[in-house]
Order: C-alpha cells, then structure tokens, then sequence
C-alpha cells in the first residue's frame, strides 16, 4: 500500500506515459469515447422515459379507450352500416366477463368529435365549452389534480343527479374575476345552474380533456342533454399484472357479443389502447439504454486495449530501465504494481473525462428541450449506472495491466542490462 502513495511512483508513472504523449492520447481518447456514448445514450433514454412518464402520470398505464362505430359487415338480421350504441348496462357485462378489468367509467360529452360546445354563462361573462358527463370512478383511471377547497364528482351526486360542476382553470380565469373564489359560485350551462364544486388544473394525459373543461355528474349529464342510458365511450383501467392487448381484445368480443356484431368485424368498435403504447416506449427506452451499455462496453474494451498494447510497447522501450530497478533491488511485485497501475491509471482519466463529457452533453440537450413539446425530460443517468461504469473500468485497467506486467516482470536483469 505504501508502494502505492509513493511519491517516485508516481512520478515513474507520469514520466512513462509522457515520453509518448500522442500515442497515450490517442488511446485515451478511445476508452473517453466508449464510456461518453453509454453515458449519452444512455442519459438520452432516461430523458425520453421521464418525459413520457411525467405526461401520463394522472392516467392509469394499464389503460384503454374503446368507442362503438358502425358495423361492417351484416350478422343477425342487421344490415351493413348500422350505427352501434353503447349503453351503461355494458359495464356490468364487461366486470363480470372480463376479470382483469380494475376499473371502468362511462363517459359522454358535448364540444367534442363534432358535436358544439355548451354555452356557460356567469353574470356578465360567457364563454363555450365542452362538458362531460362522468362517474367519480373515472379518477381511479386518470387523477384529478383539483385545487384547494374544492372537489371532484363524488357518488351523491350520481345517486341524486345533483347540478353541480369542476370546471377547468381556464374557464375560471375567463369567467371569474381575479381574486374571486369559484367555489360555491353558480354558472348557467346551456341554461342550467350549475354550483361549482371543483377547479382541475390541467396536466395532460387524461384523455381526451383539455384546460377549458367541465365536468358534471353523468346522471345529471343524460338529464341535461337527454341521453337515457347511451354512453359516448368506456375508460378502461387493468390491472398491472394483465395483459393491455389481450383485454382490449376481449373488451371488443363481448361488446360485438352484446350488441349483436359479426365477431369479424373490425369496424363496429374503436380503441385506443394507451396501455400498449406506454409499454412500447418503455420498451423502446430501455433498447436503447441496453445498447447504449453493449455499445459503451465494447468501445470500453477497445481502449482499454490500446492501453494494454500501448503498455507492452513502453514496457520493450524500458526494458533497461526495469533491469536496472531490479538489479538495485526492485521486487517482482513492485513492478508488476507499477505497471498495474499506469493502465489503471489512463483506464481512469479517460473513464472521468468522458462522463464529465457526457454529462455537459445531456445538460445541454436538457436545455434545448424545454420547451418543445415532445415529451421529454431531465436527460440522467443514475448515479449507481456510473459508478458500475467506472467499475467496470477499473476491472479492465487491471486486468488488461496484467499482461504487459508480466512481460515486465519476466524480463531477467542480466539480459535487460546487455541490452541496447
């Protein structure tokens, strides 16, 4: 250990890698730009997979959407072409069918997929905008970030198709004075008074919502707009352990199953699996930090073994010089350690620079995508992946020392000395 902190070793170290300082620089260089691309691609992926994360941390990752459409092909005595409804009743069906279903909402609305919005009026203000009907489940499957003193739907207001509303905070900032407090305050949509319960702060991935929204109870809802028991679409949540894909197929079978529908007909129902689509990215991230890590290791490899050769190279230059050291008395172990740790040593310079590299690149691409609207976030690679990379390269120096170690070592000092 003292051999070590040895002030000459050190100094032996320096004045062997500088007699040739192109070449060492050059094999550094090779292990800086294997351990800057694992950190790049690497960091790079992290960004993409908290970017998505952050946009759909309110919705439920095992979830669906499913809509009906019209039917393609004839079956029970219905023709081509029939429009198909979906009704509240089918929730029940597809609980008691489809066990790997969590959750299930029903859903309608006006202001959306061609529909006009509603009207809202408060005293002198007035604004248009879409209004959905809903059950308080639906914030089992995309939470609602509701603002102080206030709440969302809750089964009271289902079971007595009470008028009240949340609205968005942009409808709030539009029909509300500035200091003035929503809760409790009464706006008229489309000629009915609605009390405020609620104001949700729009964060993206919920759906199908946006800042301006407003929510009322789904009983109130088919009272309001004369719905009955029709339902625009299902909001879907399974469990974490279910298979997203197989559940949206089965969610399709039993509603074609219900609503009389050819079981090969693709058109009668639509879905948007969001589930699927998460683990795709997910997938996709983690590819691409599995490979930024073969990548990374093999560029590693390379240079690590430029620096053994580079070694061998310095260690036939110095031939005399070792036999000297040994003929003074210098043990085996004290040049073999010494050899060691020269390759341990450029191992670790090039391993530092090239993550203090990456690090300023992902820094810099955090920078220039703040504001865009790809959802992308906080390019990192988790301290644990870096010191495991160092590790790893400390494993590598010293292995890949051995070899030209012992060529040093072997090299007795009577021949070292006659040689010129």
């Amino acid at each position: 250990m003292r051999f070590i902190f040895d002030r000459n070793t050190w100094q032996e170290i320096y004045g062997s890698i500088s007699k040739n300082k192109v070449r060492t620089a050059i094999t550094v260089v090779g292990v800086l730009w294997g351990i800057f691309i694992y950190i790049a691609l690497a960091g790079a992926a992290k960004g993409m997979d908290n970017g998505f994360e952050e946009q759909f941390e309110t919705v439920a990752m095992n979830s669906l959407f499913a809509w009906a459409q019209t039917t393609s092909m004839p079956y029970a005595g219905y023709k081509t072409g029939r429009q198909v409804q979906l009704k509240l009743g089918d929730v029940d069906v597809l609980k008691n069918r489809i066990p790997e279903i969590e959750y299930i909402a029903p859903r309608n609305v006006i202001g959306q997929f061609g529909s006009d919005p509603a009207t809202v009026v408060r005293k002198q203000k007035s604004g248009s905008y879409p209004v959905f009907g809903d059950y308080p489940v639906f914030t089992k499957i995309a939470t609602k970030k509701i603002y102080d003193n206030g709440r969302f739907l809750n089964d009271k207001d289902i079971e007595q198709a009470r008028k009240v509303c949340v609205i968005g905070e942009r409808t709030q900032k539009e029909l509300f004075e500035k200091d003035e407090n929503p809760i409790g305050a009464y706006i008229r949509i489309d000629k009915v008074y609605f009390e405020v319960v609620g104001v949700h702060k729009f964060v993206g991935g919920g759906g199908f919502e946006g800042d301006g929204d407003i929510f009322i109870p789904f009983t109130t809802f088919k009272k309001l707009y004369n719905t009955g028991d029709n339902v625009g679409w299902f909001s879907i949540a399974a469990y974490d352990n279910a298979d997203i894909v197989k559940v949206e197929e089965e969610v399709k079978a039993v509603l074609k199953s219900i609503h009389k529908v050819h079981p090969d007909d693709d058109r009668a129902f639509g879905s948007f699996n969001l589930g699927e689509i998460f683990n795709r990215i997910m997938g996709f991230a983690k590819g691409i930090t599995f490979l930024s890590l073969v990548v990374g290791i093999a560029t590693i490899l390379a240079g690590v073994i430029g620096i053994g050769n580079i070694l061998l190279i310095s260690v036939k230059e110095r031939t005399k010089e070792l036999g000297v050291r040994r003929a003074l008395g210098a043990t085996p172990r004290e040049v073999r350690l010494q050899i060691i740790l020269e390759s341990v040593f450029l191992t670790m310079v090039a391993g530092v620079l090239g993550i203090i590299l990456g690090a300023g690149v992902l820094s810099l691409i955090n920078k220039l995508t703040q504001n865009i609207d790809f959802p992308y976030n906080n390019p990192t690679v988790p301290i644990p992946y870096v010191l495991g990379a160092l590790a790893i390269m400390v494993v590598l120096g010293t292995l890949i020392g051995l070899i030209p170690a012992q060529r040093a070592v072997s090299i007795k000092p009577i021949d070292a000395l006659r040689e010129e």
